[in-house]
C-alpha cells in the first residue's frame, strides 16, 4: 500500500508541473484534462485502501482457522500365517483404534496387496478392499490365550457381498475362523496351516444379522473345546472341536468376486470367557 501511495503522489506532481508549463487556450483544456485524470487517480486509490482493509481482519476479531484434515494411518504389515509372535502387552483390554494400534498388525491369506488397504480414522479401524477375493486378518499379537472372548463391533459401508471375521488360538499349526457374511450366512472353519484347507465345523443363517449397510455386533468365545458364535448379543451356534488349544485372536474382513468393501470396526474388546 505505501508503494502505491508513493506511486500516485509522484505522478501528481508531474501532472501539476505539466500544467504550469503549458499556456494559452490550449493550456486551459490540457489542464482540465489533467485534472480529470488526477481525479481518477485520486479514486482509484480510494477504491484500492478499501478493498485493503475489508480483506484485513478486524481488531478482537480474528480470523478462523481452518480446520486441518484428518490423516488416515496405516497399520504396518504382520507375519504371515504360522510366524512368530512377539508377546508383550495385556491380556484384556478395549481397543477403541484413537490411533494406529502398535500391538496389532495384518496378514493376507488370498488376494493382491495393492487391492487392500488397513488404516485408522475417526476412531476407527478401516478395512478397504478394491479387488476380488482379497482375505485380510488381523491379530493382536501380545498374548498367547488359551480360552478367551473376543467381541467387535463393524459397520459395513460398501458392497453386501463380503465376510468379517473372528480367529482364535491362532498358531503354528493354523486356527480357528467364524465367518459371518452381510447376506445372513456364517461358518465355522478349522483352517491347518500344512495342507493350506479350511475344514468346515458348521455353517448356517444369522436370523438377527442386520444386512445391508448397516452395524453389527460379533462375538466368539473358545472355552476348552468349545467354540461360541455370537451376533447382536445372541448366540448362534456352539461345535466343538480338540485340534487346538492356544493361541492369538484376531479379526479380518474378505472380499468376494464384487467389490468395493468398506468395513469400518468401531472397537475391538478381548476379555475372559
Amino acid at each position: 500500500m505505501f508503494k502505491q501511495r508513493r506511486s500516485l503522489l509522484v505522478v501528481s506532481i508531474l501532472l501539476a508541473i505539466l500544467v504550469s508549463a503549458c499556456g494559452g487556450a490550449g493550456a486551459s483544456t490540457q489542464s482540465q484534462d489533467l485534472a480529470a485524470t488526477q481525479q481518477a487517480l485520486e479514486a482509484t486509490q480510494q477504491a484500492i485502501e478499501q478493498q485493503q482493509q475489508q480483506q484485513q481482519p478486524q481488531r478482537g476479531q480474528p480470523q478462523r482457522e481452518q480446520p486441518e484434515e484428518e490423516e488416515d494411518e496405516d497399520i504396518d504389515p504382520g507375519r504371515g500365517p504360522g510366524q512368530e509372535a512377539s508377546l508383550e502387552g495385556e491380556p484384556y483390554y478395549v481397543e477403541e483404534f484413537s490411533e494406529a494400534p502398535q500391538s496389532w498388525s495384518y496378514f493376507l491369506l488370498s488376494g493382491d496387496e495393492r487391492d487392500f488397504d488397513l488404516y485408522t480414522r475417526s476412531d476407527r479401524l478401516v478395512f478397504d478392499i478394491t479387488g476380488d477375493y482379497v482375505w485380510a486378518y488381523m491379530t493382536y499379537d501380545s498374548y498367547y490365550y488359551t480360552d478367551v472372548r473376543v467381541d467387535f463391533r463393524a459397520e459395513n459401508l460398501g458392497n453386501n457381498n463380503n465376510n468379517v471375521s473372528l480367529i482364535c488360538r491362532y498358531n503354528e499349526r493354523g486356527w480357528y475362523e467364524f465367518n459371518v457374511s452381510n447376506n445372513g450366512l456364517y461358518w465355522i472353519y478349522r483352517y491347518t496351516i500344512s495342507n493350506d484347507t479350511f475344514h468346515q465345523l458348521y455353517n448356517g443363517g444369522v436370523s438377527n444379522l442386520r444386512t445391508g449397510k448397516d452395524t453389527n455386533t460379533y462375538t466368539v468365545i473358545c472355552d476348552g473345546n468349545r467354540l461360541t458364535l455370537g451376533v447382536n448379543g445372541v448366540e448362534v451356534r456352539t461345535v466343538q472341536d480338540n485340534m487346538f488349544d492356544e493361541g492369538l485372536v484376531g479379526i479380518g474382513v474378505s472380499s468376494f468376486d464384487l467389490t468395493p468393501v468398506l468395513v469400518e470396526v468401531d472397537y475391538v474388546e478381548i476379555s475372559q470367557p
